[in-house]
């Protein structure tokens, strides 16, 4: 999916309670550690929460989810660099074209360069990486959204 040497994107899925102030709990770990969220997506029910997030440190976020009891599992994601909001349509183009379903996106909280990012949960990495790149979409790797 990357080119030689860049790691994927990895997106923690973190089932929390639907409490008062359990995201705000997960949301304190992280900022204690200086592990930096990137994007998140929140999606509740009645009793409990999906929170989707992406750090800037997969590893160490890793062990605070594990050592602090928050069950959660992991999967490689797509980030795509969309430089203007009229580019999205011009990325789901893309994606038509080579035929890729989207599971889900959802956008970034943090900029990096400045230029606005999605994170797109798709049926097949390398082909919608191909495909964007194609169409001069910049794919990031894991290492661009490190600090």
């Amino acid at each position: 999916m990357q080119s030689p040497g860049e790691e994927p994107v990895i997106q923690f899925s973190l089932f929390v309670a639907n409490s008062l102030g359990r995201l705000h709990d997960f949301a304190s770990l992280l900022k204690r550690h200086n592990v930096h969220i990137l994007a998140t997506t929140v999606l509740d029910t009645t009793d409990s929460a999906i929170v989707r997030v992406v750090v800037d440190d997969p590893d160490r976020a890793r062990e605070l989810f594990r050592e602090h009891d928050f069950p959660f599992t992991e999967t490689r994601i797509l980030v795509v660099e969309v430089d203007v909001e009229t580019r999205l349509e011009n990325a789901l183009a893309a994606l038509l074209e080579a035929e890729i379903n989207i599971h889900y996106l959802y956008a970034f909280l943090s900029l990096p360069a400045g230029r606005p990012l999605l994170a797109l949960n798709l049926e097949d990495l390398d082909v919608a990486a191909d495909a964007l790149r194609r169409h001069n979409f910049r794919v990031l790797g894991q290492g661009d959204l490190s600090r």
